[in-house]
């Protein structure tokens, strides 16, 4: 799993803790976020009422909001020590925050206690996704749901031009829009690599989503509109638990 010698993550979380306050300023609203992945992963969801829910790298919450707002108990976990004071102010007692680097075991968490597992935009940021994914599965009862988007492997193979589709790159861009443009590295893995990883930690592939941007988007930023209208950037998944790779089942 990732640890703090793994050279994607120390940049990553600078930025995170950097850039904080701004992007929970920015990202209800950001075009790329609030009319494009956002409302894309958010219809995968079920009915979250009644359910307890495991928001993955929550930010400064915004998705944790969401999801209380319409009746599910949440626990969010994030790297940042900053994304998690914002989350804990912004729900003010509503959910539960605690600091945890998804590139670690999440052990303080008990096997299948968890309905529904959410992670936006963040296994970017995790080297080993077979180990984290085996975490949520862990994590999931039988029948949970695990929720995630990520970069298109596409997209940041074409965008980016990397040099080899097949192998897994490192990614370094620029986060821009704020007052200081922040260089962050993340990990571009081919789809293969990603399915099935999923599927050897116990997952069945549920639904594959390659978002479209909004109306609204097209408003905010046409021309990124157009771009995103002929190639992908997100891809969004759902996968459901299955039994435990093996054939154990730990799971309740």
């Amino acid at each position: 799993m990732k640890t703090s010698d793994d050279p994607a993550l120390p940049m990553a979380l600078e930025a995170f803790d950097t850039l904080a306050e701004e992007f929970a300023a920015l990202a209800e609203t950001k075009a790329h976020n609030a009319h494009y992945e956002r409302p894309a992963t958010l219809s995968l969801l079920p009915d979250v009422a009644g359910l307890r829910v495991l928001d993955a790298g929550c930010g400064p919450g915004i998705y944790a909001e969401w999801l209380v707002d319409r009746g599910a108990d949440v626990v969010g976990v994030d790297v940042s020590e900053r994304m998690v004071a914002l989350a804990r102010e912004r729900l003010a007692g509503r959910a539960e925050f605690a600091q945890a680097d998804l590139g670690s075991s999440l052990g303080f968490l008990e096997d299948a206690s968890f309905d529904l597992v959410l992670a936006p935009l963040v296994i970017d940021y995790v080297r080993d996704w077979n180990s984290l994914f085996r975490e949520f599965h862990r994590l999931l009862r039988s029948g949970g749901l695990l929720v995630f988007s990520v970069e298109h492997p596409f997209s940041d193979f074409s965008f980016r031009h990397m040099t080899n589709y097949f192998e897994d790159e490192v990614v370094e861009c620029t986060w821009r829009g704020f007052r200081k443009p922040m260089p962050v590295r993340s990990l571009r893995r081919p789809l293969g690599a990603l399915i099935n990883d999923l599927i050897g930690a116990g997952f069945a592939l549920d639904r594959l989503v390659e978002p479209r941007p909004t109306e609204a988007f097209r408003e905010a930023d046409p021309e990124d509109y157009a771009r995103l209208m002929r190639r992908p950037g997100f891809l969004c998944v759902r996968a459901r638990r299955g039994p435990a790779p093996g054939g154990t089942e730990s799971g309740g």
